[in-house]
C-alpha cells in the first residue's frame, strides 16, 4: 500500500513538469507556457499501473497473471485504427483470422467490452479503436474470472467514460488506397452538480488493399455520469456502422511451401459482394463504496446487431488443362471453384456483471475479498441461402457454354471478374438457424498479503443452458516480494469451452464434457532504475484436453438411442480424445530510457504441440507431435519512440516478426518481418502524424486457413497523415 501511494504521490508531482527537470517558480511557468509547448514527455508513456481486468484492481507487481495494457498514448502512437494493429505489442499473441488471434498457441476469439461479455461486432468485423481508452489482454486460462473461454486469455476493450475535465478535438485524415477520414471527441462538466458528458463521432472511407474491396466505417458514441448519493453512474450509447465491400475476405491461395500462386492483391469475390454491419450498445454502470472497507459495482449491457453478407466462397482450385482432374498439382492451378452465401445474422446480448470488495487487515495479514455474480444471454438468429457449384458448371463454363445462373469460377489473374451473375443464381430454400444462450457464474476471489507474501485463490461455478453440466473453475496464486520493486510469482488456473450443441447428439457420441483447459505459470516481474524500466518474463505450460475428435467409427440405424428415439444410421461417431499441449517463455518490456526516448520490446516463443488423437487421420488435419495450426515457435515485436523537443517532433520505428506456421491443412505459413514508422509534430493545440505501414513493402501472409481458400495475405505499404486540433 505504501509504493502505491508513493508511486501515486510521484505521479502526480511530475505531470506538469517535464520528466527530469526542476519545478520552476510561478513566474517562470508562466512564461514557459507562453514560449515552450513540448519540452519532453512524463515518463512511463506507455505504461499503465493499476488494471481492473484480473477483477480486483491490482498493480503489475502485485498480481499473478501476465496482463498487457495497450494504453491510448501507444494506440495515437501507432496509427492504430482496429485491434489487428495492436497485436504486434502483445508477446504470444499473432492474428489467426478476422478479430481471432492464435494466443499462446491456441485460437482465441473471446472479446468482452468493460469486463462483460459480448462482441458487438459479430465475430467477422474487426474491433474499432475509437472509442477505446485501452485494451487489456489477460494472458492464459481465465475460467475463474471470466467463465467459459479459450485457454490462451481474453481480450477486454476498456471504453472510454465522461470526465469532469473539459477536452476537445477534431481529427481528419488523408493517405493512400483513397484513404479520407474525420472525427470528434468532447468531454467535460455538465450545467448539473456532479454531472459530466462525452459526446464523439467518427468517420472514415477507404479503398483496401485487396480487389473489389473497400471499407466505410461511422461510429456515433455518447455518455453522461453522475455523481449520485450513494454511487457513481455513468450511462454509454454506441452506434457501429459499417460497410465492407467485396467482402467476407477469404485468403489467397498458395503451394505447400506456402507461396502465393497469384498477385496478393487477389480476392475472390466479386465487387458486388458486400459484408454490412450495423450495432447498437446501450450500457449503465454504478461504482460506489459503504464505509471504509466495502466497495461495489455493477454494470448492464444490450447489444442489438445485425450483420449482412453475400460472398463467394471458395471451394475447390482447378487446372483448366484438365478440368476432370479435381486435385490437381497446385502448381497447374489457375482457377478456383465458388459457392456463394447470403447470409444474415442478427444477435442480441445481454450482460450485466455485479462485484463486491471487502478489504480489511487481521493483523499482520492484509485481506482482500471479492465477490461477483455475472449473466450473459444471448439470442441468435440466422438466415443462410448457399448455392453450390457443381461439376457440370466447370465444364459448361471451361467450353464457352456457361449458363447464366452458374457460379462462374475465378481464374487467379482475376481476368473474368463481373462475368457471374448472381442475380441470376438459383439461391434455393433458406436455412434458419437459431439458438439461446444462457450463461451465468458466481465466484469468490480472496487475496491476502502477509509480509513479502502474497497469496490467491479462487472458484467460480457456471451454469450454460447449452452445455450438459455445470462447471467449477478455479485459479490459485503465490507472490514473493523480496524487495518493493521485484516479484517473484506462480499460478494454476484453468478454463473450459462447452461443445456446441449440433456435437451433444446421442447418436454420435453425445453428451460430452467441455474442453478443459489448465494452466502452470511462473515468472518475475520487476521494475528498474526507479521505475522507468519494467520487465515481466514468464514460462508455462497450457494443457488443453477433450477435444472432439472422429473416432473412426459409424452409427447404425435403428438402434434405440438412451432418450428412447432412433438412430438413423450413417453418422461419425465422435470422442472426446484430442490434446494440445502448448509450452513457452514470454518477456515484455516498457523502458523510458531518457525523458525523451522510450522503448517497449515483446519475445514469445511457443511450443505447442498435439500430443494426443485419433490416430486414423480424421481427428486433427496433423498428427501427434505436429504443431498446431498457425501457432508460431518464434515472435518478436518492438516499438521506439525518440521526441526533440527543439522541434516539438518525435520519430518512432517498430518492428514485428512472427515465426514459420502452419495452417489448418498443413501447409507452410511462411515468416515474415515488418516495419513501421510514424513522425509525430506536437504542440499543446495542434498534432500532425505522419504514418507508415509496412515501411519495406514487405510480401507476407499473416496466418494460414484451408488449403481451399489459402493465407491471408498481409497489406501492401500504406502511409497516411493525421491532422488533429485539442482543446
Amino acid at each position: 500500500m505504501l509504493r502505491t501511494l508513493t508511486a501515486l504521490l510521484l505521479t502526480s508531482s511530475m505531470i506538469p513538469i517535464a520528466a527530469g527537470q526542476t519545478a520552476p517558480a510561478p513566474e517562470e511557468e508562466e512564461a514557459r507556457q507562453e514560449t515552450v509547448i513540448v519540452t519532453g514527455r512524463a515518463q512511463q508513456l506507455y505504461r499503465v499501473g493499476e488494471s481492473t481486468t484480473g477483477k480486483l484492481p491490482t498493480d503489475p507487481l502485485d498480481s499473478t497473471q501476465i496482463i498487457t495494457t495497450i494504453n491510448s498514448d501507444l494506440i495515437r502512437d501507432q496509427g492504430a485504427r482496429d485491434a489487428q494493429d495492436i497485436y504486434r505489442n502483445i508477446a504470444g499473441v499473432s492474428l489467426f483470422s478476422y478479430a481471432g488471434v492464435t494466443a499462446r498457441g491456441f485460437r482465441q476469439e473471446e472479446i468482452f467490452f468493460d469486463g462483460l461479455r459480448g462482441d458487438p461486432y459479430v465475430g467477422f468485423s474487426v474491433p474499432q479503436l475509437f472509442n477505446v481508452e485501452r485494451v487489456d489482454f489477460l494472458k492464459g486460462p481465465a475460467g475463474m474470472l471470466y467463465g467459459q473461454g479459450a485457454p490462451g486469455g481474453l481480450f477486454n476493450y476498456v471504453t472510454k467514460k465522461p470526465s469532469q475535465e473539459f477536452s476537445a478535438n477534431i481529427r481528419g485524415i488523408v493517405g493512400t488506397e483513397e484513404r479520407i477520414g474525420a472525427s470528434g471527441e468532447i468531454t467535460g462538466a455538465l450545467p448539473m452538480e456532479g454531472a459530466a458528458g462525452r459526446l464523439g463521432v467518427f468517420y472514415e472511407d477507404r479503398e483496401t488493399p485487396r480487389v473489389n474491396t473497400a471499407s466505410s466505417t461511422r461510429i456515433y458514441d455518447a455518455g453522461v455520469s453522475f455523481e449520485l448519493p450513494f454511487a457513481d453512474l455513468t450511462l454509454q450509447a454506441t452506434r457501429y456502422e459499417q460497410d465492407l465491400d467485396g467482402n467476407r475476405l477469404r485468403g489467397v491461395p498458395v503451394d505447400d511451401a506456402g507461396n502465393f500462386l497469384t498477385d496478393r492483391r487477389w480476392n475472390h469475390n466479386e465487387v458486388t459482394d458486400f459484408l454490412n454491419l450495423e450495432s447498437t450498445n446501450l450500457q449503465a454502470s454504478l461504482i460506489g463504496e459503504i464505509g471504509d472497507e466495502l466497495l461495489w459495482d455493477a454494470t448492464l449491457r444490450y447489444t442489438d446487431a445485425t450483420q449482412e453478407q453475400e460472398y463467394h466462397e471458395p471451394r475447390i482450385l482447378l487446372d483448366t488443362s484438365d478440368p476432370t482432374n479435381l486435385s490437381p498439382a497446385l502448381e497447374d492451378v489457375d482457377i478456383v471453384g465458388r459457392e456463394f452465401r447470403d447470409q444474415l445474422r442478427a444477435e442480441e446480448q445481454l450482460s450485466f456483471g455485479a462485484n463486491v470488495t471487502w478489504e480489511r487487515d487481521f493483523g499482520a495479514f492484509e485481506n482482500r475479498l471479492l465477490v461477483g455474480y455475472e449473466y450473459f444471454e444471448e439470442d441468435f438468429t440466422g438466415t443462410f441461402f448457399t448455392t453450390r457449384y457443381s461439376a457440370d458448371f466447370y465444364s459448361r463454363f471451361l467450353t464457352g457454354t456457361s449458363e447464366p445462373g452458374d457460379i462462374i469460377p475465378l481464374f487467379l489473374d482475376g481476368s473474368n471478374y463481373g462475368q457471374t451473375q448472381p442475380l441470376n443464381y438459383d439461391r434455393g430454400a433458406p436455412r434458419d438457424t437459431s439458438s439461446e444462450t444462457d450463461l451465468q457464474g458466481i465466484y469468490a476471489l480472496n487475496e491476502v498479503t502477509v509480509g513479502d507474501f502474497i497469496f490467491v485463490g479462487g472458484l467460480r461455478h457456471d451454469d450454460n443452458s447449452n452445455d450438459v453440466d455445470t462447471n467449477t473453475s478455479f485459479r490459485t496464486g503465490a507472490i514473493y516480494q523480496p524487495q518493493d520493486n521485484i516479484s517473484f510469482f506462480v499460478q494454476y488456473a484453468d478454463s473450459y469451452t462447452p461443445q456446441g450443441s449440433g456435437n451433444q447428439d446421442l447418436e454420435i457420441g453425445g453428451p460430452f464434457d467441455p474442453v478443459t483447459g489448465t494452466i502452470a505459470e511462473g515468472g518475475i516481474k520487476a521494475e528498474w532504475l526507479d521505475g522507468r524500466i519494467y520487465t515481466a518474463a514468464t514460462v508455462y505450460e497450457v494443457i488443453q484436453e477433450n477435444i472432439l475428435q472422429n473416432t473412426g467409427a459409424i452409427s447404425e440405424a435403428g438402434v434405440t438411442l438412451p432418450d428412447g428415439s432412433i438412430s438413423v444410421g450413417g453418422r461419425d461417431i465422435l470422442g472426446q480424445i484430442g490434446e494440445v499441449t502448448s509450452t513457452g517463455v514470454e518477456f515484455e518490456m516498457f523502458a523510458d530510457i531518457t525523458p525523451d526516448w522510450v522503448l517497449t520490446a515483446a519475445y514469445a516463443y511457443n511450443d505447442a504441440r498435439i500430443t494426443e488423437t485419433n490416430g486414423t487421420g480424421q481427428g486433427f488435419s496433423n498428427e501427434v507431435g505436429d504443431r498446431f495450426a498457425n501457432a508460431p515457435e518464434h515472435q518478436f515485436g518492438f516499438w521506439t519512440r525518440y521526441q526533440v523537443p527543439a522541434i516539438n517532433t518525435a520519430f518512432a520505428f517498430g518492428g514485428d516478426f512472427v515465426g514459420e506456421r502452419l495452417s489448418l491443412s498443413g501447409q507452410t505459413v511462411k515468416a515474415y518481418t515488418t516495419f513501421d514508422a510514424s513522425v509525430i509534430w506536437e504542440t499543446e493545440d495542434y498534432n500532425v502524424l505522419l504514418r507508415v505501414d509496412n515501411l519495406f513493402d514487405e510480401e507476407y501472409a499473416e496466418s494460414g486457413f484451408l488449403s481451399r481458400t489459402g493465407h491471408f495475405p498481409g497489406d501492401p505499404r500504406s502511409v497516411f497523415i493525421e491532422f488533429s486540433r485539442t482543446w
